[in-house]
């Protein structure tokens, strides 16, 4: 028996994956979260083989939450499931830990299948991410100026791009806000942007923001 967690802001997303998995007898949902914290305290006190994770939460996002939940269970296998299809997300989640990434226009076939093969010790990437890193690898023409960005500047990248602000930034991840601030700067400077704005347009354009949620 294959034991699943399920990590979305959305209930509806959550309950519509359980009740795939439910069809299945080899799976078995032994809880949900609707954040990254609930998620990390969790997984402190309990096991899963799988997890599946969203990227883009409140508070703290899947990238953040992958990380933290690979030091207090350090073989769990997370999934990514996201809306998210571009670059450099799909790279900064399998370097955070992540063992598979799969968009939400992913079939119920291929979440079954992704569960499997990563609970087995196997990496999955969706097709159509997989093919996108690969004409990445040896295209530049439209480089994304976001694969300039450290895990941690991408972090606060999606914290400020989903309307957070520099002192909830700075209390969610502990750091102090002169050292948030710094970081967006430093973002702005590597983007060649000048505020928050542009950010958030910019994030918009290379569709790392997911537009469906405002």
């Amino acid at each position: 028996m294959i034991k699943v967690y399920l990590v979305d802001d959305h209930e509806i997303v959550r309950t519509g994956i359980r009740r795939i998995l439910e069809d299945e007898k080899s799976f078995d949902v032994v809880g949900e979260a609707p954040d990254g914290e609930t998620a990390v305290a969790w997984a402190r006190q309990n096991e899963a083989d799988v997890i599946l994770m969203d990227m883009n939460m409140p508070g703290m996002g899947g990238l953040e939450a992958t990380k933290k939940i690979m030091r207090y269970q350090p073989h769990v296998k997370i999934i990514v499931l996201t809306t998210h299809a571009e670059d450099p997300l799909p790279i900064k989640v399998m370097q955070a830990g992540a063992s598979g990434y799969l968009t939400k226009n992913s079939s119920p076939t291929e979440v079954v299948n992704a569960i499997r093969q990563v609970a087995h010790g196997q990496r999955y990437l969706a097709p159509d991410i997989a093919q996108k890193m690969a004409l990445n690898q040896v295209s530049h023409s439209d480089e994304n100026p976001f694969t300039s960005l450290s895990e941690r500047e991408l972090q606060i990248m999606m914290m400020i791009t989903n309307g957070e602000k520099v002192n909830d930034i700075s209390e969610r991840l502990n750091l102090s806000p002169k050292t948030v601030n710094s970081y967006r700067y430093r973002l702005f400077d590597k983007l060649n942007i000048s505020g928050d704005v542009e950010l958030t347009r910019l994030a918009i354009r290379y569709k790392i923001l997911d537009t469906t949620q405002f």
